[in-house]
């Protein structure tokens, strides 16, 4: 029986690596097309006088006047680059950066598929994408070839599996199993606008998302439940497609979809679809040498110390997918509440929530209180997403009391009164009131002036109150 470390470096067909870089470059030029039309650069990234940066990012900025428009046409560029595998060791790298900068600029943006599409780039860049069914390798840009290490598929697979798989763990949780949140969302599309009144069917509905997000990836591995596993696939994807503004994810995940098939379907795809990508037909005398030569090919073409440094990498990078999708369990209270630990952990439109914040200044020195309107200074955007996120409400503290400062007044306290609504509950304080923010540490920690959720297990008749 051969070891897993053979399995994994045992070469195996290319095209489903092939595959992904097609699909994964035509939606990223859709993207930035929707991002270009739509006027999302200009309101997103050029309108905005204050940006939420990530702890620790808060050096990235947006490009100087209207750069961000450029920049995103270069992310158009390269994206067509990488699906026709043209001058790939230079467009991906160059891809992964420019995405990732967007990316960090602003919290508010934040979207699960966006942060997938930046660990995909990232993943692309260690990938021979440009030597099968490529212009480079067409172009004799690069070396053709027809195998790579088992252990770039399965790593791809790996890594779309983990969003599915801890998607389906977060769900398994009081409130999304109760059935509320879903009839929240059902509610959304009037097809299923129906449904959300009656609670076993939005009891079904959150049921059958865990069991989907739990079970997808073995139903679309094992041969005999794949038409099955095809089918949920389709059906979740334009379902969600219908009930929540999640743009590009769910044709994303259908694209990529075929890389848990056999690959010798998916050559067969490529050869049918994309035969001007093909490598060009051998000569016989090519193809004698070739035949010649197969026992010396048969192997992975890279070096045994790269194949090494590979398989490290591949051990690596699972490790932090496994680990940082766990790491709100570090954090007392409901994430769905404290937002702690939320972001990067694949917890996908599992809750409902709405809320307000006020913030109320006073002067150390005089005494002075005055009120402060957020949306003054923020997009509508930003102050919605704000106003259920307590490590946002700090960072917004802090802005304010460093323009008390530049204005002469250093030392002006900041307090936020700060009531949310999580899955129809009525509203409830989140921030304590009596805590001056603007002295509180911007901080990986626990925030101790965050308010814990106090209120029962929710129950299905609340799907229809008001918060």
């Amino acid at each position: 029986m051969r070891s897993l470390k053979a399995l994994l470096l045992a070469p195996t067909d290319i095209a489903p690596l092939v595959w992904f870089r097609l699909v994964f470059g035509v939606t990223m030029v859709v993207e930035v097309f929707r991002y270009l039309s739509r006027g999302w650069v200009k309101s997103y990234y050029i309108e905005p006088a204050f940006f939420f940066s990530y702890y620790g990012f808060d050096w990235v900025n947006p490009w100087p006047g209207n750069w961000m428009y450029v920049h995103f046409a270069a992310l158009g560029v390269l994206g067509a680059m990488l699906a026709l595998g043209l001058l790939y060791r230079v467009a991906a790298p160059l891809f992964w950066l420019g995405v990732t900068y967007v990316f960090l600029l602003d919290q508010t943006q934040y979207l699960n598929h966006m942060y997938l599409v930046c660990l995909l780039a990232f993943l692309l860049i260690w990938l021979p994408g440009g030597q099968a069914f490529a212009l480079d390798a067409r172009l004799g840009l690069a070396r053709p070839r027809d195998t790579a290490p088992a252990w770039m598929l399965w790593l791809l697979r790996a890594q779309v599996g983990l969003v599915y798989f801890f998607g389906g763990i977060a769900k398994l949780e009081s409130d999304w199993l109760s059935g509320v949140p879903g009839a929240m969302f059902l509610q959304g599309w009037t097809l299923t606008e129906p449904l959300a009144e009656i609670e076993w069917a939005a009891r079904a509905f959150a049921f059958s998302g865990a069991a989907f997000d739990l079970f997808v990836v073995p139903g679309l591995l094992w041969r005999r439940s794949r038409p099955w596993a095809i089918g949920a696939v389709l059906l979740f994807h334009l379902t969600n497609a219908q009930l929540f503004r999640i743009g590009i994810f769910p044709w994303l995940m259908l694209a990529v979809t075929p890389i848990f098939f056999e690959p010798s379907t998916v050559r067969r795809w490529l050869e049918r679809w994309v035969p001007w990508l093909a490598p060009k037909a051998p000569s016989k005398a090519s193809r004698k040498a070739s035949s010649k030569a197969a026992p010396k090919t048969s192997t992975a073409l890279e070096s045994p110390r790269w194949q090494e440094a590979g398989l490290a990498f591949f051990g690596l990078w699972l490790a932090i997918q496994c680990l940082l999708p766990l790491r709100h369990w570090l954090y007392p209270g409901q994430v769905n509440w404290t937002e702690e630990g939320h972001n990067f952990s694949w917890h996908m439109k599992l809750r409902n929530k709405e809320g307000r914040v006020r913030f109320q200044a006073r002067d150390s020195l005089t005494g002075e209180r005055w009120k402060i309107d957020p949306r003054s200074l923020l997009s509508n955007r930003q102050y919605t997403k704000m106003s259920t996120r307590p490590d946002m409400v700090l960072q917004f503290a802090h802005e304010l009391a460093r323009r008390y400062e530049r204005e002469g007044r250093p030392g002006v306290q900041i307090h936020a009164d700060m009531h949310v609504s999580l899955n129809g509950r009525p509203r409830q304080e989140l921030v304590d009131a009596g805590v001056d923010l603007a002295a509180q540490p911007w901080t990986w920690r626990a925030a101790s002036w965050i308010v814990p959720l106090r209120d029962a297990p929710l129950a299905f008749s609340r799907a229809e109150e008001e918060p």
